[in-house]
């Protein structure tokens, strides 16, 4: 079961890496003079438009989902409002602590708002598909010792990863360089790229590592 779980977990991690290049391809063929730091909002919704998508498809096609207690459509409308509505939050709460960190407050505002876009689209939209609308199931799996199954743990990973690759990116911004990649937000979103990339590729190779000392029970 454990060897099923996890190669489950690194063909969807393989597929959604795999979207990232494919994202950064496809515009370099469509799109004229583009490049990640010409043209890098545009770079920026592409990856996060591919990632949504295949992110969505991949826990989809896996059955990667929290179990619903209604099948109508009323239910499933309203789940994908709360969906979006949390989504939209959490969009906000990233542009908000992106400021209070340093960025421009009116100033380069939408590139802002498009890296906080992106880091929803690395984060909040994965626990979306994971657990689903439901706020008490992410507290639960952020606190200590509170995932209760490999993707749990993959979210975890994952999230922090993301996180904290952005976190890194905004170094060499006020560094004296005169460097394409250090205007606003370009480094920060190439780094929470990279650390999702890092997280995609670390959590089932965490997991499996660690198998024997992990004791929740599977789904």
């Amino acid at each position: 079961m454990w060897d099923v779980e996890i190669r489950g977990m690194a063909s969807g991690h393989a597929i959604i890496a795999a979207s990232i290049f494919m994202a950064t391809i496809m515009p370099a063929v469509l799109v004229e003079k583009f490049s990640v730091y010409g043209t890098h909002l545009v770079w920026l919704y592409s990856v996060a438009g591919s990632v949504a998508v295949v992110n969505i498809a991949v826990f989809w096609l896996l059955g990667i989902s929290p179990p619903t207690k209604k099948n109508t459509l009323s239910y499933k409308l309203s789940k994908l409002f709360r969906s979006c509505v949390y989504f939209l939050l959490s969009c906000l709460f990233f542009h908000t602590v992106v400021v209070l960190y340093g960025a421009p407050l009116l100033e380069s505002a939408l590139e802002t708002f498009s890296l906080a876009v992106l880091l929803s689209t690395f984060t909040t939209l994965r626990c979306l598909c994971i657990l689903g609308p439901n706020i008490q199931a992410w507290i639960r799996v952020f606190s200590r010792d509170g995932a209760m199954s490999v993707w749990d743990t993959s979210l975890q990973i994952t999230t922090g990863c993301s996180v904290v690759g952005a976190w890194l990116g905004a170094f060499p911004i006020p560094l004296d360089w005169d460097r394409p990649w250090q205007v606003w937000p370009i480094s920060c979103s190439l780094g929470t790229t990279i650390g999702f990339l890092t997280g995609l590729l670390t959590a089932p190779l965490w997991i499996r590592w660690h198998r024997k000392q992990l004791t929740y029970k599977l789904k």
